[in-house]
């Protein structure tokens, strides 16, 4: 139903504003597109099966299999021109915020008065489904605090959900709401060519607020029985209504897949209309790599997430060897990381002071200033989450986002998708057990380490010591493929013994204290309570038992280690292993 009611403004974004090249969909100025109702991914696939990308028909009629680039909600890096996997509503209109803020983040670092090599615009479809959920409302309001000019979003105001009407829950003024946040608002028929293509000239027009547009469609457009019907929200038309549609649109019923010689041939027209867009950008930017060699430098290490191979050596002569709170060696190492890797940009949902993810010196984002690389996401988790897995979308961005570790519960949505995505984002989460005293069971998170760990391709990392925090900070930022949550403690802990050398640091679990002869017991710690484990095993050997003291910092990157290195450190033949850990 909502392919069939947005086409329309597909048709006249696609061919009236936005600007792609199917030769190379990552084009770095190229326009993003985020269909945040990603139920509707049909209308998608559609258009970029028109547009000329890797999307042929035979995929099309593959829809929603398995296997297939056309899964039922869009999947970054499956499909060839999806910018963000969709599908939890709420979440693509978010990370299309993150998207419309690393542009002017990068716009700040690279354009000139002379050049301007990022210069485009954030386009998406949100539905009434998108505009319930919370994490809408948080970003939405982000957004227009921010002035996101950048940000173009089409509201598609079908009235339908799957129950029925929006009445059934739905009665506000979501143009007034949105005038609130600070955006432009503006009502068309979403039929109406002229009319779509006049709001995109008045919303690209508009460079100081964020513009929704308000598309009156009907759902389901010409099916003469479902039309404007929750019946064609999520189902099938059936053989017998897909008949009558065709037949009351005036399209033939046969061929069953069928797009027509002039429909090709006006997409293939827009592609060619494009390439001296496109071609332009690329002398431009040859210009400046020629011209700029500090610059192509500086574009290099932000898109390639350039990170030094001495990190680690600089990040420890931060540390030192003091007893700390893990959170303030991470602090201190993050001084070190954000001067040697450029793509590191983050902050906190207000808790910056306590999570210590402060970059010093390096100035605040806000609104007309985006020189600076601290971000304040205000107290709004959920969307500084979804915020950074789109910066992270945009590509040149290693976004991190902290808050307590008993509060990412209100992000986990935005968490789980960074895995899913394979996003390099960095979750950082402090205040990590029942330690936190007395802050009360309100603060103390018991269930969230399992529930993290649960996350499939995120790896959480629990450091014991200053080493060890540098350590996980290196881990994260060499990870590539995928999200790291940090979890760091609020009391001190002493530092550890390192018998293996600083190259331990690295495997995610490691010997702290060895006993003559294979272990009788393995004492096994993460976090604060690694230095628990030390503590009973130099106790157990003092009455004569074998006991081994293992700081585990990481089962992910444990688990990946040689078989050799995980035998050395948890023998096989040793069963006797008491795991610690205070959550």
């Amino acid at each position: 139903g909502m392919p069939m009611g947005m086409a329309d403004v597909a048709y006249v974004l696609w061919m009236k504003a936005l600007r792609f090249n199917p030769q190379d969909p990552r084009w770095p100025n190229r326009d993003r597109f985020v269909l945040s109702a990603g139920h509707g991914s049909m209308l998608l696939y559609a258009m970029l099966h028109l547009s000329g990308y890797d999307v042929p028909l035979e995929q099309l009629k593959q829809f929603r299999q398995l296997g297939s680039v056309t899964p039922g909600h869009p999947e970054f890096g499956r499909t060839p021109g999806v910018e963000a996997t969709t599908g939890p509503l709420g979440q693509g209109i978010s990370n299309a915020v993150g998207m419309a803020l690393a542009s002017k983040i990068m716009a700040a670092r690279f354009n000139s008065p002379e050049r301007k090599l990022v210069d485009h615009y954030v386009y998406g479809i949100c539905s009434d489904g998108d505009l319930m959920e919370g994490v809408a409302s948080e970003a939405a309001s982000l957004a227009g605090h921010l002035g996101l000019g950048n940000l173009i979003f089409f509201y598609d105001d079908n009235s339908i959900t799957i129950e029925g009407s929006t009445k059934l829950a739905f009665s506000e003024d979501v143009a007034k709401r949105f005038e609130a946040y600070g955006w432009q608002t503006l009502r068309i028929d979403g039929h109406d060519h002229e009319q779509i293509e006049q709001a995109l000239k008045d919303a690209q027009a508009e460079t100081e607020r964020p513009t929704l547009i308000l598309a009156r469609t009907h759902i389901g457009f010409g099916s003469p029985n479902k039309q404007d019907t929750a019946g064609v929200h999520g189902e099938p038309l059936g053989e017998d209504e897909l008949a009558a549609t065709k037949d009351n649109l005036g399209w033939p019923r046969e061929p069953r897949f069928l797009v027509p010689d002039e429909v090709r041939e006006r997409f293939a027209q827009r592609v060619a209309e494009l390439a001296p867009v496109y071609q332009a950008w690329q002398a431009m930017y040859a210009d400046f790599r020629a011209t700029d060699a500090a610059g192509a430098a500086l574009w290099d290490a932000m898109w390639n997430r350039e990170v030094p191979s001495d990190l680690l050596d600089k990040m420890l002569a931060a540390v030192g060897e003091e007893k700390d709170a893990t959170r303030n060696h991470s602090g201190r190492v993050l001084q070190v990381a954000s001067a040697e890797v450029a793509a590191l940009y983050g902050g906190s949902a207000d808790l910056a002071p306590s999570n210590k993810t402060l970059i010093k010196g390096a100035g605040d984002i806000n609104k007309g200033a985006f020189e600076g690389r601290n971000l304040h996401f205000g107290i709004r988790e959920h969307a500084m989450g979804a915020i950074c897995n789109g910066m992270a979308l945009y590509g040149g961005f290693i976004p991190y986002g902290a808050t307590f570790l008993v509060f990412s519960d209100y992000m986990r949505p935005a968490v789980r998708l960074s895995a899913l995505s394979h996003l390099q984002t960095i979750w950082v989460f402090t205040h990590d057990s029942i330690f936190v005293g007395e802050d009360g069971p309100t603060h103390q998170p018991i269930e969230h380490l399992a529930a993290l760990r649960c996350i499939p391709n995120l790896s959480v990392l629990r450091p014991a010591d200053g080493a060890e925090t540098a350590a996980a900070w290196v881990i994260a930022l060499q990870r590539k493929d995928g999200p790291t949550a940090l979890c760091l403690t609020r009391q001190a802990v002493p530092p550890l013994p390192q018998p293996g050398g600083k190259a331990d640091l690295l495997r995610g679990a490691r010997v702290i204290l060895d006993c003559a002869g294979d272990p009788e017991v393995v004492l096994i710690g993460s976090g604060s309570e690694a230095s628990l484990a030390l503590e009973a095993a130099q106790a157990l050997q003092a009455e004569g038992v074998a006991a081994r003291a293992v700081s585990m910092m990481s089962w992910e990157v444990f688990d990946a280690q040689d078989e050799a290195y995980r035998e050395s450190v948890l023998p096989s033949g040793c069963c006797k292993r008491v795991a610690i850990e205070a959550a």
